[in-house]
């Protein structure tokens, strides 16, 4: 079973950068699979960043050009670079794999933009 734990939130002023992680374990898993998503309490969660088939970057449209997908294959871990940054891009910020047949999530970490 592959295991996703997050970390690199944080609160930080408006326009200010963070940049997340996300450690995948486990069993045999493509880090083009781990997709980034984040949830508030008004909203569902919702999808922020993640790869297509062919291994190109896919974004929301209210990420677009602010925020960065990678991976890292030598440590398995996926970043969001995230710049630029709002008052609505405070969320818990998830990490996700399918790993059939289950949906796998991280813990989360909390990322506040305060004005």
């Amino acid at each position: 079973q592959v295991q996703l734990v997050e970390s690199g939130g944080g609160t930080v002023q408006v326009g200010g950068s963070l940049r997340l992680a996300c450690k995948a374990s486990g069993s045999e898993f493509s880090l083009n699979d781990v997709g980034w998503y984040r949830q508030n309490p008004l909203k569902p969660r919702e999808l922020v960043a993640n790869f297509r088939a062919d291994g190109s970057a896919n974004y929301a449209a209210a990420v677009q050009g602010r925020f960065a997908i990678s991976r890292d294959r030598a440590t398995n871990v996926v970043f969001l670079n995230m710049n630029s940054l709002r008052p609505d891009d405070t969320a818990k910020y998830y990490c996700h794999i399918f790993d059939p047949p289950k949906h796998v999530w991280g813990q989360g970490t909390q990322v506040t933009v305060s004005s």
